[in-house]
């Protein structure tokens, strides 16, 4: 295939988003570092099982495929580009599968541990970061036809991933840096507000997309704003959420599905 010929301009923004992936991969992979990465290395790893490290697979997978995504549009590979985004709807599908399934387990293994309905506002976290990373990946295919908002919303479905690896930063400066075999999951489930606190760290990357709109086009694009405002939003409104009995008989019902 011959790749499609990009003006200077069209290759300074195509490596743009190149370089907003490499960020967010490197904020995911940095964030778990010492809560899995050299634990795994180091033998020091507890609590591990086969759905758990098959989850991690698949959503640091999901930061490399990005980056080789947007490595590929910037060097105008487009055609390349669009037959490897057929297995990027499977893999964002089985992300989806596999995050819910973790994200149950998690909520019955703090259940497990006498949490209660904490164990149940936890739920709100991955519930809405999944929810959300659906969302924007399917208007990011709706919207294939137009670039601008296509790429715009690609970014917004991957920062909406990235709430667990803030709240790994969370965790670590909570605990002073974590140590051998201490990783969430390990401990009392994230306060109220760990959601929002973490929906604020992200946006950060919505926010310089939008910045570096303004600067090479003169404003934001709108998929920009929509980003931040939603995953904010749901942020601040799961915090509040996370704690009313209707979403504890919301979590019990997803509970229920797997008895």
């Amino acid at each position: 295939m011959v790749a499609a010929t990009l003006n200077p301009a069209q290759a300074r923004t195509g490596y743009f988003y190149f370089w907003m992936a490499t960020a967010c991969a490197l904020f995911a992979w940095g964030a778990f570092a010492t809560t899995y990465w050299t634990q795994l290395a180091g033998g020091t790893f507890v609590g591990g099982f086969p759905l758990m490290h098959l989850h991690a697979t698949l959503f640091f997978g999901w930061t490399l495929f990005f980056m080789w995504q947007t490595w590929q549009a910037a060097n105008g590979r487009l055609e390349h580009h669009r037959a490897w985004g057929v297995a990027g709807v499977s893999l964002a599908t089985a992300m989806l599968v596999i995050g819910l399934a973790m994200a149950l387990h998690s909520v019955r293994d703090f259940q497990a541990q006498g949490y209660g309905d904490r164990a149940r506002s936890f739920f709100i976290l991955p519930f809405t970061g999944i929810g959300l990373f659906a969302v924007f990946f399917v208007a990011a295919v709706a919207n294939v036809a137009r670039p601008d908002w296509h790429k715009r919303l690609m970014v917004a479905a991957t920062v909406s991933l990235l709430g667990a690896a803030a709240g790994r930063v969370g965790f670590l400066i909570a605990t002073g840096g974590g140590g051998p075999g201490m990783r969430p999951g390990t401990i009392a489930p994230p306060p109220q507000f760990a959601g929002f606190q973490g929906s604020l760290m992200v946006s950060v990357f919505l926010v310089a997309g939008a910045l570096y709109d303004w600067r090479t086009r003169g404003r934001p694009h709108s998929a920009y704003l929509i980003g931040v405002a939603t995953i904010v939003g749901v942020g601040f409104a799961g915090s509040l959420l996370s704690v009313t009995p209707g979403w504890y008989h919301f979590v019990d019902g997803w509970l229920a599905l797997g008895r």
